[in-house]
């Protein structure tokens, strides 16, 4: 029987990916003091290198040094570190396996500890159970529309300089781009708010002026939600409009997520089974360019069929932490489910209140241990890991976190 997952992908700019596995972003925090690429965070990929996944997508790298998502983020806003990048760039390089950066702004998600005043489309602070973490963010200024573009394209730029295939702009889970599509978070009145053209303009822009610069060849991916599952935030039939715009202008590959800190999905009902895979199929239906489905997929029969339904990889993040090795497993056997340990404090209302937060300690921990030469550890103690973070990040960092 034919292995689906094997099956190369050829992308819209010719680039090909060896199979159908997609290593998909998982805020590492491993950046050294100078927001630099740490040589831990290195040998952690130059590991994943070596598994045979289609393509790997890092963690949050942000495109300004001002705005961090969370201590720890790589930061690459100047050429001062582009060596530690050509490393990082390079383990992809030996093994065949595209590296892309994941080129991100937090926006308002910029936790309170960080200690610099948030910029947003509109003055709209965070609300729900994870509001405390935030300060209110300021409205941006045009100006600083046009900066944070220009940021995230020189990025981009340096990003192909080091010698990366691709980057992947993110457009999700509520950060700076995410912010401007949903109508919830952008209630501006000029060229950047209003109708979904408008709110679109600051991706249209960002992504013309990349490709502009890195040309046709070069990988431009897009992590979008398919909604914000807010009220009268980004919904799915804006998602359609977004996707069939950005493959008519030439985007390579389109990764579907959901959610954000107000409603952070991940953890609940969308880890336990494939979350976002009907709206990625019926994605599939309106466009050429790849769809990935991200989230929830823990049996290979799931993989598969999404595959059989228009769906063109399959992303995974917390498995290749666990099981990294798994696409050779599926190689040897066609046939296996995957597990994720349920992590407890012995507190069911704390585990309910801190549930986000716990997964995303726990995960940042076992990758290090990755980059160490060390397996994972599976664990169902959930304290060991939340002191961990609060020792390297303080109190502000018991507080839902996206990837």
């Amino acid at each position: 029987m034919d292995k689906l997952l094997l099956e190369p992908l050829q992308l819209p700019n010719g680039q090909v990916l060896e199979s159908r596995f997609f290593k998909s972003a998982m805020s590492e925090t491993m950046a050294d003091k100078q927001q630099a690429p740490s040589d831990d965070l290195i040998a952690l990929y130059d590991y994943w290198a070596k598994q045979g996944m289609g393509v790997l997508v890092t963690g949050n790298v942000m495109v300004d040094g001002r705005y961090l998502g969370e201590p720890g983020n790589v930061v690459l806003d100047s050429d001062a570190h582009l060596n530690q990048f050509r490393k990082w760039a390079a383990v992809g390089q030996k093994t065949g396996v595209p590296i892309w950066l994941q080129l991100n702004h937090p926006g308002k998600q910029m936790y309170r500890s960080i200690n610099q005043e948030p910029i947003a489309p509109s003055a709209i602070p965070i609300s729900g159970g994870s509001a405390s973490a935030f300060r209110p963010p300021r409205e941006m200024t045009v100006f600083e529309i046009k900066e944070a573009r220009d940021k995230f394209i020189a990025a981009g730029v340096r990003a192909k300089a080091a010698g990366f295939t691709g980057v992947q702009l993110h457009a999700a889970h509520g950060y700076l781009i995410n912010q401007f599509l949903s109508p919830a978070d952008n209630q501006r009145t000029d060229l950047y708010g209003g109708s979904l053209d408008n709110r679109m303009r600051f991706l249209l822009e960002i992504y013309q002026g990349l490709r502009e610069k890195v040309g046709p060849d070069f990988t431009i991916a897009l992590k979008l939600n398919a909604s914000d599952f807010k009220e009268e935030g980004f919904g799915f039939e804006d998602c359609k409009y977004v996707v069939k715009r950005m493959s008519e202008l030439g985007i390579d590959l389109i990764e579907i997520s959901g959610g954000n800190y107000e409603t952070p999905v991940f953890g609940g009902e969308y880890e336990s089974g494939a979350g976002f895979v009907t709206y990625a199929v019926a994605l599939a239906d309106l466009t050429s360019v790849p769809i990935v489905s991200t989230g929830g997929f823990r049996k290979i029969a799931q993989m598969e069929e999404a595959i059989e339904e228009g769906v063109s990889m399959i992303g995974l993040a917390r498995p290749f932490v666990l099981r990294p090795n798994l696409v050779n497993d599926y190689q040897e056997d066609s046939d296996f489910q995957l597990s994720t340990p349920r992590l407890t404090t012995g507190l069911p209302k704390l585990d309910k209140a801190l549930g986000p937060i716990i997964g995303v300690s726990y995960y940042e921990a076992q990758m290090k241990r990755l980059a160490k030469g060390r397996s994972a550890k599976i664990s169902h103690n959930a304290w060991p890991y939340l002191l961990q973070t609060v020792r390297a990040h303080g109190l502000s960092a018991l507080k839902p976190r996206r990837k």
